[in-house]
């Protein structure tokens, strides 16, 4: 009898640690791109509320999480700057927008209210060039009128690491203005000729907040997070518009994701009347083929869960939902291209 009841208790104690094993191995883990992160946060808290799996996610920025999921030790990369079809190719991934938001100038100044200076994308590529470098510029006066301005000089901040939000700043200042792309260009890190750099969105904010007469540019989250004083934005229609959710949807209007290669689809500087003009989509980048078939399954099943259930959190914090139809293209590129070991799709 005593025999038996060691047995029983082993059995009982390998069925737990099985059970324990397989909960262990479906929490999942991802990095990249900082100007997500307050949404993935908030949907992996209320994920794991209702499946009872974890995800791990590192805001270090849309280059490291390049390099991340390139060297296989995450589950997911995340970058604000997507790939494009041949690079995609060339390391056998995959990828897919998960959610769209907006990039926003936001200043350090005395006296100055959230919403009341302007901007347009020509002065803003002027200021990060250092040519103009006082407030009260005559640049800068000429779009605000009645405008008290400081005879200050302008402090740029940027970002210091490898950052999508970058390529989406540097992407729309080079469309709107020829000597900033000969200048400086368009990636996820540029040779800046003045400023400070900060890291991450949170980095950026931070340094804004701190240093008087400064400028810089964040994901929308960061400036209602940490009630920073945002610029009007001048956009393709002429149009001065306001940092929100409805315009940043103006903005993906338009966007025809079937026909993008690789999903490859950059949302700056679009037409429209209501367009924010620094809009773009954060991806999910996955090896096609994955060496952990239970992991991959469930970053697909947390984002398919997220595009389910998250919307109204995504509206929370200002950033705007995939459409339906977009969904559905992504679920089915999830079909076709994830595959365990032997081939096998894994959605």
């Amino acid at each position: 009898m005593q025999i038996k009841r060691v047995v029983k208790t082993l059995i009982a104690a390998i069925g737990v640690a099985v059970t324990f094993g397989a909960v262990q191995a479906a929490d999942i883990t991802g990095a990249g791109a900082t100007f997500p992160y307050p949404i993935y946060a908030k949907w992996a808290e209320a994920y794991k509320k209702a499946s009872g799996n974890g995800l791990n996610y590192q805001s270090i920025g849309s280059g490291g999480g390049i390099k991340q999921i390139k060297a296989k030790t995450v589950d997911f990369g995340a970058s604000d700057m997507p790939l494009k079809l041949e690079e995609l190719e060339a390391d056998g991934l995959t990828q897919f927008p998960a959610i769209i938001g907006g990039v926003v100038p936001v200043v350090n100044l005395d006296g100055i209210a959230p919403g009341k200076m302007k901007m347009t994308g020509d002065v803003l590529a002027a200021i990060y060039m250092g040519k103009i470098t006082k407030w009260n510029a005559p640049e800068i006066a000429a779009i605000n009128a009645g405008l008290k301005l400081p005879a200050e000089d302008i402090t740029v901040v940027h970002r210091s690491d490898g950052s999508g939000t970058t390529f989406l700043w540097t992407d729309y200042l080079s469309k709107v203005s020829a000597d900033f792309k000969t200048a400086v260009g368009s990636s996820t890190a540029v040779k800046w000729p003045v400023g400070v750099g900060g890291k991450g969105n949170e980095g950026v904010a931070s340094s804004v907040k701190q240093i008087r007469n400064s400028i810089g540019y964040v994901e929308y989250a960061y400036v209602k997070k940490n009630k920073m004083t945002y610029t009007l934005l001048k956009n393709a229609d002429g149009q001065f518009a306001e940092p929100d959710d409805e315009n940043f949807k103006a903005a993906a209007a338009g966007a025809d994701w079937s026909k993008a290669p690789g999903m490859y689809l950059v949302l700056t500087n679009q037409p429209g009347k209501l367009t924010w003009p620094v809009t773009g989509a954060s991806f999910i980048l996955m090896h096609k083929s994955q060496a952990d078939a239970e992991k991959g399954k469930e970053v697909l099943k947390f984002f398919d869960w997220a595009f389910k259930n998250g919307g109204a959190m995504a509206a929370e914090l200002e950033y705007v939902s995939l459409p339906a139809p977009v969904i559905k293209l992504i679920e089915d590129s999830w079909k076709a291209k994830v595959k365990d070991g032997s081939g096998k799709a894994l959605w």
